[in-house]
């Protein structure tokens, strides 16, 4: 079983590798924008943007946290709108330069992020953005990435069958697969919560406190 399971996902990566490099560069380009926004801002933006953000840290050092169960709720829900939405617009044939744009928006959202805190607070930022950032994005991003090209494929499984002339096997199956992949996604955004809640978010709080504190 392990083993088939393991050829079936080799070969499906190998097919579909043209696919997932596009979705690699999408997101890549994606940070890359994030960080050439950052550089756009003038002296002003930043400063009333790190301002807020100094808040949030100051608020954690007054004790001003989030219980994990609360904080976890919150990440899970977060990665399961994400994941439904890619769900969704993968169902239909339209729906497919959105998945192209969620996939974009979530390079720029981490580019940002990075981009932000280095910018404002240099090599402590980068510490910062490694241990606050990086872990959970460590399986949120294959995630998003898997399930973007999932999408788009499903999309034009569909395209196909609307021009094709020759008569295609039925929907079903290829819907169940689409089902069940996108379970297992979700299952793995279970994993990135918990290392969001009890990695991410203690690191982060003992980095401020060093810093800050």
């Amino acid at each position: 079983m392990y083993y088939r399971t393991k050829k079936t996902i080799i070969d499906h990566l190998r097919e579909q590798a043209t696919i997932y490099i596009f979705m690699i560069v999408l997101f890549l380009t994606g940070i890359i924008f994030g960080a050439v926004i950052v550089n756009s801002m003038n002296f002003i933006q930043k400063q009333e943007l790190f301002f807020y953000v100094e808040r949030f840290f100051q608020q954690m050092l007054e004790g001003q946290e989030i219980q994990n169960q609360a904080l976890f709720k919150e990440s899970f829900f977060y990665h399961m709108k994400y994941l439904f939405l890619m769900f969704i617009l993968g169902l239909s044939v339209i729906g497919l330069p959105l998945v192209w744009v969620l996939v974009y928006l979530k390079g720029l959202v981490v580019g940002f992020s990075v981009g932000f805190l280095v910018n404002q607070l240099g090599f402590d930022g980068l510490i910062l953005a490694s241990l606050a950032i990086a872990p959970q994005n460590i399986i949120a991003i294959p995630i998003y990435l898997i399930a973007g090209t999932l999408s788009m494929l499903f999309s034009l499984s569909i395209l196909y069958r609307l021009f094709s002339r020759r008569p295609t096997d039925s929907i079903f199956q290829p819907f169940g697969r689409y089902v069940a992949s996108f379970s297992v996604l979700l299952a793995g955004a279970v994993f990135a919560a918990l290392i969001e809640v009890y990695i991410s978010t203690p690191s982060m709080d003992r980095v401020i406190s060093s810093f800050f504190g």
